[in-house]
């Protein structure tokens, strides 16, 4: 059993699991990561036949798109003492379950106000699966077999984003948009039963209390600056300003309380482990320039290029390709080249790839899209493993649980803050007034040349990991 070593540490019960009940475990959480993932995108390409069954306007669908990651947002955070109070195998069981009854009640929705409540329920239940998820494996895998253990469980998560639009698509076009949510309904059934026999029930023996006043700052500052970033992708600058800034306020008036308090509901003192502060600042400034790259890319074959929805997620099918295919040597090429190797000369590879987008057009062969897509996705695939991983191999189990949390946090927010600053740029590009595909095409090309140049620049960030970091 390991002790507390920070001051909103707990400590752990840490039972061992046999090769058997690894494998089965991984495969659970690899399953609930890409649902999860998935329904964070495949909503979009079907907006607008979702408005028309509603009978509402396709703007108006939008509610129902932000109320999910704004629920994932706030949630979020309270998934480390939940799982430290009642349990991986509790918490992990009734997210799965939140997560599948509210998708049944979106697929059954009959107005936009029953969807939009049943999405910030879903956001609930997805807001709990990956960072409890992440921490079952934090503390069922050795340190020696973890980063292979996280490449496995975490690729089919970012596969779902990439497939997400062509799924949305298709289903809108040739069944029904309710499928996109009843689709969850068989892989919620068997993540219970799944649960319920093969998860771990890993918990704190010492209850901290629930940081409520922390919870509530938290939540209202990172859900007003997702909103306020939702609002800056919708070009809605003024309302971005109006929630963002107090939102940042609420932020800091938080980092300021956490710091006085034993057990913060986000405990900052975790960004005093080197190797986890570098992995939260360099996942989030890689994602700056990375995380709007999927929404960019289906952007402009849609627009751009005239390609029909499924044929510009079919264009998108690649990236998940080589990075199902990558995954089984990712854990090699970190064990052998040390990560701050892979992330200084990957960082700048991501960078390269992305300027090659700009090459795009309208003439561009299929063959020479995809490759370029699937070259981009092998080293996505690296990228993500490493940086995903680094943050944790320094922390302790008594740590994991938090280090779980604030990592999720991150991500997710970054993400949104790359899908923003992409439509930022795309935005200021733009023609005023104009939809004309050549002109997207023009915008396109000198935004992804700045995100290139931006992802290249953040490698600096992983010069300042120790050569000895997480040996």
């Amino acid at each position: 059993m390991d002790q507390p070593s920070t001051p909103g540490a707990v400590a752990i019960e840490y039972p061992a699991l046999d090769a058997r009940a690894k494998r089965t475990l991984l495969w659970l959480i690899a399953s609930s990561f890409f649902m999860q993932m998935l329904d964070s995108t495949i909503v979009n390409t079907a907006a607008p036949s979702i408005a028309a069954a509603l009978a509402v306007t396709p703007l108006s669908i939008k509610s129902a798109l932000i109320s999910y990651t704004l629920s994932l947002a706030v949630f979020i955070p309270m998934s480390a003492w939940l799982a430290d109070r009642y349990g991986t195998r509790r918490v992990f069981w009734s997210a799965i379950a939140i997560f599948t009854a509210s998708s049944l009640a979106c697929g059954l929705a009959q107005n936009l106000p029953m969807l939009v409540v049943a999405r910030v329920v879903q956001g609930i239940g997805g807001a709990l699966m990956i960072p409890v998820g992440r921490l079952a494996i934090l503390r069922s895998f050795p340190k020696a077999e973890f980063v292979g253990a996280m490449a496995f469980a975490t690729i089919p998560g970012l596969i779902g984003p990439a497939i997400g639009p062509f799924l949305g698509g298709l289903f809108s076009t040739y069944l029904s948009w309710r499928m996109i949510f009843f689709v969850n309904l068989p892989f919620g059934l068997a993540g219970l039963w799944m649960t319920l026999r093969h998860m771990p029930d890993y918990r704190a023996t010492v209850h901290a209390p629930l940081d409520l006043g922390g919870f509530i700052l938290f939540g209202l500052g990172i859900g007003g600056l997702s909103w306020a970033l939702e609002q800056v992708i919708e070009t809605d600058y003024a309302t971005a300003a109006f929630v963002g800034l107090p939102a940042i306020a609420l932020l800091v008036v938080y980092a300021m309380r956490s710091l006085r308090i034993a057990y913060p509901i986000v405990d900052l003192h975790l960004l005093r482990v080197p190797s986890f502060r570098i992995g939260v600042n360099g996942s989030f400034s890689t994602r700056l320039g990375v995380g709007g790259i999927y929404f960019l890319l289906t952007l402009l074959f849609q627009v751009g290029f005239g390609y029909s929805p499924i044929m510009a997620g079919l264009l998108q099918t690649p990236q998940a390709i080589a990075m199902l295919s990558t995954r089984f040597f990712v854990a090699s090429i970190i064990r052998h080249l040390g990560y701050r190797r892979v992330l200084i000369v990957n960082t700048v590879l991501a960078g390269l790839m992305i300027l090659s987008f700009a090459t795009f057009d309208v003439n561009t062969p299929i063959w020479r899209l995809c490759t370029q897509v699937f070259l981009f996705g092998m080293v996505m695939s690296i990228q993500y493993t490493a940086v995903n991983t680094l943050g944790f191999v320094d922390l302790t189990p008594a740590q994991a649980s938090m280090g779980s949390s604030m990592s999720s946090t991150a991500q997710n927010l970054s993400i949104s803050f790359g899908v923003a600053f992409g439509s930022l740029l795309m935005a200021c590009f733009m023609p005023k007034d104009s939809a004309l595909g050549e002109h997207y095409v023009t915008a396109f090309r000198t935004t992804v040349t700045i995100l290139g140049i931006i992802t290249m620049l953040s490698s600096a960030v992983f010069y300042r990991l120790p050569r000895s970091a997480a040996a």
